[in-house]
Formats: structure tokens, C-alpha cells, sequence
């Protein structure tokens, strides 16, 4: 993506605010550990305070300081939206690839096995993967990015197959170039723009459906600062102490919604039959 094509999509409101987010949670990630207190120190004598200048978010039910909890767990959601789509576009690129452009029985074998694994829920399927793992803080990025795999296959093996029968993979085929140059040099470059489309929106729901496994146990696991697990603790507090349950989950939905913001306007680029820029 070139200067001026980064200038265009830079245009949409929407984009910026999203890119603006997304860069503060980010720079929160990296600087913010070192700049608040440990998020697992514990002093009950002031468990479960509410918000107050001392402590911006208020404190848990351990007299651990939240808004540290909240920084610290942005390294680990953040994490787990782009290492389980990193994961997930590595193994749907290559499957997909492969089979959009030999076909024939690669292709129905490797989009059955697609097929199979996308007829299970996101969730239940990341459940599943979890299931035979250890319980902890990459779990959760580990089984999301699986999940994600037969989405960016199928959405690869389309792209492809639209484009192996064009002039131009003729004209480097004629002129010596092996499948393996056709693949990724030619075929990949042509295909990009729903590929970076469907990974940019796939963090934000990575996000979450990783929060949900920490939140349903199957993640991070405590003392750890992650948000979903951080939800899952404040259950028991919703009615008391609503702010332990208000702030990660607010987090959790501006974190999606920049994404989703950010992915939306390149969408509306990049795709040519939305493009309005």
C-alpha cells in the first residue's frame, strides 16, 4: 500500500478515529506496563473501592488496582487479535492457494475438510481446539487462529480460481516461470485486497472470541490481567461493584470497533464494487 493510497483511505472519519484508537492501544501496550503499578499487587484493606483519584478504575475484590489490570491486559488482547489472525492467514493462504490453482481431488479434499470445520460455530470449534491444550494465556491465540483457517482458504482458493485461467498467467507460464512463481508472485499480488479486507476484520472478532474463551475458562487463567478473564471474575460483583464488569467490557467493545472501523474503510477502497474515493 503506497503513500497516496494510504492518503485516500486516510480521507474516511471513520478510519482515522479507528486508526487513532488502535494506535493508543497499542502505544498503551508496549509503554503502559512500565508505567503503572504491578497489576497483581494485592491489598485488601482497600478491596473493591470505586473509581477515585487514587485509583482511576476503582479496585477488585483483591485490592488490585484495575486500571493497571486494564493496561497490562491490553498486551494480551491485542496479542491475541493479531498472532491467531497471523496464524490463520498463514495456514488458509497456503491451503488455499494450493487448491484454487491445481484443483481437481487436492482441492475437494482440502475444501471438505474446510467445509467440516465451517459448519461448527466459531466458538465451539475454538472450544474444541482448546480442549486438547493446556489451559493459558496463547491458548486462546493458538485455537482462534486454527478456527480461522478455513475462512482465509476459502476466501484464497476463490480469489484464485477467478485468476488462474487469466492472460497474464498464460503469458508467465509461456515464458518458463514453475508453479511456485506463478502462486507467489503473480496470483498472490492480484489477490490481496480481500485478503488484507477479511484479515483486518478478523482481528476484531478474534479479539473477542478470545476473551470469551478466557471468560468461559479456557484461557488466561487467574492472576493474569486479561480482559475476558477479568469479566469472568467480576460475575459475582455485577449488582456491587458494576465498574469491575463496566471497564473490561468496555474495552474489549472500543477495542472490536476500531478495528472493525479501520477494516470497514479499507473495504470500502479496496473493494471496486464499494469503492466511492
Amino acid at each position: 500500500m503506497d503513500v497516496s493510497t494510504f492518503r485516500k483511505i486516510l480521507r474516511n472519519p471513520s478510519a482515522v478515529v479507528g486508526l487513532c484508537i488502535l494506535l493508543l492501544l497499542i502505544v498503551v501496550s508496549i509503554a503502559g506496563p512500565f508505567l503503572v503499578q504491578s497489576p497483581y499487587e494485592q491489598n485488601t484493606a482497600i478491596k473493591l473501592m470505586p473509581p477515585s483519584r487514587e485509583h482511576w478504575f476503582g479496585t477488585d475484590d483483591f485490592g488490585r488496582d484495575v486500571f493497571s489490570r486494564i493496561v497490562t491486559g491490553a498486551h494480551y488482547s491485542l496479542l491475541a487479535g493479531f498472532i491467531s489472525v497471523i496464524l490463520g492467514l498463514t495456514g488458509g493462504l497456503l491451503l488455499g492457494a494450493f487448491a484454487g490453482f491445481y484443483g481437481g481431488l487436492l482441492d475437494q479434499i482440502l475444501m471438505t475438510v474446510c467445509d467440516i470445520l465451517l459448519a461448527f460455530p466459531s466458538v465451539l470449534l475454538a472450544m474444541a481446539i482448546v480442549m486438547v491444550m493446556e489451559p493459558g494465556i496463547y491458548t486462546p491465540m493458538v485455537a482462534v487462529g486454527i478456527s480461522s483457517i478455513p475462512v482465509f482458504a476459502r476466501l484464497v482458493r476463490a480469489q484464485f480460481m477467478s485468476l488462474r485461467e487469466s492472460c497474464f498467467v498464460e503469458a508467465v507460464r509461456s515464458a518458463g516461470a514453475g508453479d511456485l512463481r506463478i502462486i507467489f508472485r503473480h496470483l498472490l499480488p492480484n489477490s490481496i485486497g480481500p485478503i488484507i479486507i477479511q484479515a483486518t476484520l478478523r482481528i476484531g472478532s478474534s479479539i473477542l472470541l478470545a476473551a470469551t474463551l478466557s471468560f468461559l475458562g479456557l484461557g488466561a487463567q487467574p492472576p493474569t490481567p486479561e480482559w475476558g478473564a477479568m469479566l469472568s471474575a467480576a460475575r459475582n460483583y455485577v449488582w456491587t461493584a458494576s465498574y469491575l464488569a463496566l471497564i473490561p467490557g468496555l474495552a474489549i467493545t472500543v477495542t472490536v470497533v476500531a478495528v472493525n472501523l479501520i477494516g470497514d474503510a479499507l473495504r470500502d477502497y479496496l473493494d471496486p464494487r464499494t469503492r466511492n474515493m
